[in-house]
C-alpha cells in the first residue's frame, strides 16, 4: 500500500514539476503539457484503482464490526459530506456570482450594495452546509 502511494505521489509531483518547467521557459506549444498529463492520468488511475482495492478489506471489516461503530462511521461520513458538498457549492455559486457582480459594479458604480447582497446569499449555502453537519455531529 505505501508504494502504491508514493508512486502516486511521484505521478502528481512530477506532472507538476514539468508543468513548472514548461512555464518557466515559456513555451507556446500545448503538445508536450498535454502529453505529460495524459502520461499522468494514464499511470495515476490504475494506481488509485489498486489503492482503494486494497483498502475494501479494510472498509468491509469496519463495517461489520458493530452495529454501534458503523453507524456512527455513516455520521461522520455524512457530516463531512454535508460540509463539504455545501461548500463546493458554495465556492461555485460564488464564483459565477462574483465575476457577474464584478462585471455589473464596473459599469455602474451604485449598485455595489446590491450585488454584495447576491454574494453574500451564495456565501450562505456553506453555512447551512455547517449546521447540518454540526447538528449530524450532536446526535451521534
Amino acid at each position: 500500500m505505501k508504494i502504491i502511494l508514493a508512486l502516486m505521489i511521484l505521478f502528481v509531483m512530477s506532472t507538476i514539476a514539468f508543468g513548472v518547467k514548461l512555464y518557466v521557459k515559456n513555451e507556446q506549444s500545448s503538445g508536450n503539457l498535454k502529453k505529460l498529463l495524459i502520461a499522468n492520468i494514464t499511470g495515476f488511475a490504475p494506481l488509485a484503482a489498486m489503492a482503494i482495492l486494497l483498502m475494501v478489506p479494510d472498509l468491509v471489516f469496519a463495517a461489520t464490526e458493530g452495529a454501534a461503530s458503523s453507524s456512527s462511521g455513516l455520521g461522520y461520513i455524512a457530516a463531512a459530506l454535508s460540509t463539504g458538498m455545501a461548500t463546493i457549492g458554495a465556492g461555485y455559486a460564488v464564483g459565477a456570482v462574483g465575476s457577474s457582480a464584478l462585471g455589473a459594479v464596473s459599469e455602474d458604480e451604485k449598485i455595489l450594495g446590491k450585488t454584495l447582497i447576491f454574494v453574500g446569499l451564495a456565501e450562505g449555502i456553506a453555512i447551512y452546509g455547517l449546521i447540518i453537519s454540526i447538528l449530524i455531529l450532536g446526535r451521534l
